[in-house]
């Protein structure tokens, strides 16, 4: 498990960033929902409720659980964007931890407000997907790539 950065921490307690679940199914269809209920916990571990144990996300997380599959998780805020790549190590259906997700639900969207489940990943890689980080990146790595060749002809 990796350490995320904090400008990634400041985003995902950000009620205003967008938090997005990237999952695949068993025969590599992607799947990607918006959770803005992915969290960072104390052990740098990330969790979200999932409200519905039919749902594809769910379907796929416990597919992932089982043969050891990564999932993606993008949260972003204007020019600010970070992905990670976790591994599915728990799902929480009873304790203190699916609780908390359980009144964080009712106080947000109502007292029929249900949970299911609260997966918990454990992050692997992250990458900061924001435009500008990601071309200077690939300026320094190749200042040849990604320049179109007729900027290079006015250029060169």
């Amino acid at each position: 498990m990796i350490t995320l950065p904090q400008e990634l921490k400041t985003l995902l307690e950000d009620k205003n960033a967008v938090k997005i679940l990237g999952t695949v199914d068993g025969d590599g269809i992607p799947h990607v929902v918006f959770k803005d209920s992915i969290t960072l916990l104390e052990d740098g571990t990330l969790a979200y409720a999932e409200e519905l144990d039919s749902s594809q996300a769910n379907k796929n997380m416990v597919r992932g659980i089982w043969f050891d599959k990564l999932v993606s998780i993008t949260v972003g805020k204007a020019d600010k964007s970070y992905q990670v790549k976790a591994r599915p190590v728990k799902c929480a259906i009873v304790g203190p931890l699916f609780s908390q997700f359980l009144a964080r639900a009712k106080e947000q969207r109502g007292a029929d407000a249900d949970v299911q489940s609260v997966w918990i990943v454990a992050p692997v890689h992250c990458r900061n997907q924001s435009r500008e980080v990601r071309l200077e990146e690939e300026r320094k790595k190749d200042p040849y790539y990604n320049v179109h060749l007729d900027r290079l002809k006015a250029t060169g």
